[in-house]
């Protein structure tokens, strides 16, 4: 494969590359083949020290060569700078002191909103207790109801007790001191029903 740039005439090369540089057209010939990387070179050059360069001539058709050449670095060591080594020793517990202080406060928000929780499930079975105890005494308020009471003891059959049937015991009575009672029967106590 040819190169564009053997194919110009020889003599206007240097006058090209000059009138290149001159517009400002670095950027064209930056964008050329790998054959045109002379020219690249030859305009750096010119551009760095002033003057244009003419290019290097090659011959049309011979491939260009170019040796790589492997540097090895491994037995170069690295002077330890301190100030670099304290900077980021304090960068790095700035940063975990600063991690430190977010995972705390993290904790706290999620205990608090866990904790909220908790509350609230009190507070929902707490109003049901008190839901429920409420139930309960209006239900036991019903139960004791005296009308209620009468109207059951007439469905199985009792009657109030007749006058003189119930006795009752004096208040200064031998309990109160403690003193043995001795049992004693009286024929107007006992209660008959009829079935």
């Amino acid at each position: 494969m040819a190169s564009w740039a053997a194919a110009w005439p020889q003599r206007t090369v240097g006058a090209k590359i000059g009138a290149a540089l001159a517009a400002g057209l670095n950027a064209t010939l930056n964008r050329t083949t790998l054959n045109g990387t002379m020219l690249n070179r030859a305009a750096r050059s010119a551009s760095q020290n002033g003057a244009i360069a003419a290019p290097r001539r090659c011959m049309p058709g011979a491939p260009e060569i170019y040796f790589r050449k492997a540097i090895d670095n491994s037995r170069l060591v690295r002077a330890v700078d301190l100030k670099v080594k304290r900077e980021m020793r304090l960068f790095t517990a700035t940063v975990v002191v600063c991690c430190l202080m977010a995972l705390v406060y993290l904790g706290q928000h999620c205990s608090s909103i866990e904790y909220g929780y908790k509350i609230e499930d009190l507070r929902s079975s707490r109003d049901q207790a008190a839901q429920v105890n409420h139930t309960l005494r209006l239900e036991e308020a019903t139960l004791k109801d005296p009308e209620r009471i009468n109207v059951l003891a007439g469905n199985l059959g009792l009657a109030l007790p007749a006058v003189g049937q119930v006795q009752h015991m004096d208040e200064g009575d031998a309990r109160d001191s403690g003193a043995p009672v001795m049992a004693r029967a009286d024929s107007g106590s006992v209660i008959s029903v009829s079935n």
